[in-house]
């Protein structure tokens, strides 16, 4: 049977995707699902609608595809084996196995000690933090004396602006977007607030979701000493154009901040290309464990002066990582930045890709859902947030888990975005973001359930 197959009309107004209990092989793989472009309108054949329906049909053929060369993947997450479709990624992956490979393997070794003695152990402790520097500068294209562990972004960026607040005066400003997930605004807020400096918020385009990089330069100034900027946007999966305001911010010689959080999982990265001064991301938005990594170039790991207590190592990056370091959590971020660099970002950026143009047209083609934020896939992380006419977002997601697919709603931290599309008073959005091991199953079962919200 082929896995698209035209079936009977039905009187609904929009098109849908109808999910057949059959085994479809796609390629060498058996895929447990038939799926079918269904048209629901009086006005069947009008070439709009045709148009559209072969745009679905044609998404969701490349994605089962894609799924065929792409899913074995899957069986390196074992957290995938409970049978959910995985649209929770934005808020965390699943973990890969390597990742939970080396924890589990640091644990039982009789190596788990402090870093910094000269004992065995606690030399094999630091010989682990120092591996997993190496690999995560490799991801990131940056110098790994600059690489920092901590327990997440958030904790880190509050560390860096208390520090960079020590250097703020009276008419200094921060540069900031609207587009940005609040930690990447409040703590530069707290710290332009209490050094009676200011913070300036860039707006983008809630009609596209886009954000002009002229928005973000027309607020830099002779005064502005740091931009803090979104590298790809949680909420709307939209990725900026940096490079004009990383120039920008250098030639007032201001510093720039990217949150890559959202970036790293779905794009390259290459700092020394980017030319940013700082680079903060989330292991455990890609595949690795509950921790943060801050980057900092060697110039502000002079400059800087974290606060520490005083038995602390004055060097960076250590004079960062207050207190004991979580090892283990460190020996998983290793881990899943070698996955990272093995698999390779571009062949799980192209697979994510074909997948999530089955998903985009699919909600697009749901006259009954708002599709916020880009309308293609051009420029974007494979993130969507939608709205369904009459449903709050919370009922949304509860639908979803009933069916075993799992979703978020909300404002996804992003306070500033959602309040700019004017949904904050209304739930924010429902978020469904793609990783690596995402595919046609996965779309095909939450458009169904998405599509019987009527």
């Amino acid at each position: 049977m082929s896995p698209l197959r035209q079936t009977e009309r039905f009187p609904a107004r929009c098109l849908f995707l109808r999910i057949e209990p059959a085994t479809t092989r796609v390629g060498s793989v058996h895929v447990g699902t038939s799926l079918s472009v269904v048209a629901g309108s009086n006005r069947d054949g009008h070439p709009a609608i045709e148009s559209r329906k072969s745009r679905i049909a044609e998404g969701l053929a490349t994605g089962l595809v894609a799924a065929s060369h792409d899913r074995v993947m899957r069986h390196r997450f074992p957290g995938l084996a409970d049978g959910w479709a995985r649209f929770d990624g934005p808020a965390g992956t699943q973990m890969v196995d390597a990742a939970i490979d080396a924890i589990a393997g640091y644990l039982r070794t009789g190596d788990v000690a402090n870093g910094g003695g000269r004992f065995t152990a606690s030399q094999a402790t630091g010989t682990l933090a120092a591996s997993a520097r190496a690999s995560v500068g490799r991801l990131l294209g940056a110098d790994p004396g600059g690489v920092v562990f901590g327990a997440n972004m958030t904790t880190l960026v509050f560390a860096l602006t208390r520090a960079i607040g020590r250097t703020l005066g009276a008419g200094d400003e921060i540069v900031g977007t609207r587009l940005d997930h609040d930690a990447n605004i409040t703590p530069w807020r707290i710290a332009t607030q209490e050094a009676g400096a200011a913070m300036r918020l860039a707006p983008f385009d809630p009609a596209t979701g886009r954000l002009d990089p002229a928005a973000v330069i027309d607020c830099i100034g002779p005064r502005t000493r740091w931009v803090a900027i979104t590298g790809a946007s949680n909420v709307l999966g939209t990725i900026p154009d940096l490079a004009p305001v990383i120039a920008a911010a250098h030639t007032q010689d201001a510093n720039v901040l990217v949150d890559a959080v959202h970036l790293v999982p779905h794009r390259p990265i290459d700092v020394a290309r980017l030319d940013c001064d700082a680079i903060v991301t989330s292991a455990y938005k890609w595949y690795g464990p509950h921790a943060g990594v801050l980057w900092l170039s060697e110039r502000l790991r002079d400059e800087l002066s974290p606060y520490k207590v005083r038995p602390a190592p004055d060097s960076s990056p250590s004079c960062w990582e207050t207190g004991t370091p979580a090892y283990e959590a460190i020996a998983g971020v290793g881990a899943a930045a070698d996955f990272l660099l093995e698999t390779g970002v571009d062949r799980i950026a192209a697979h994510e890709r074909e997948i999530f143009a089955g998903l985009l047209e699919g909600l697009l083609g749901l006259d009954h859902v708002r599709v916020l934020g880009p309308a293609t896939s051009e420029a974007r992380a494979p993130t969507v947030s939608f709205t369904v006419r009459g449903r709050h977002p919370d009922e949304v997601v509860d639908a979803l888990a009933a069916a075993r697919v799992a979703g978020w709603s909300g404002s996804h931290y992003a306070v500033e975005a959602v309040e700019a599309l004017g949904l904050a008073a209304s739930g924010g959005t429902v978020r469904a973001g793609l990783s690596c091991y995402s595919d046609a199953e996965d779309v095909a079962r939450l458009l169904a359930v998405v599509s019987d919200l009527r």
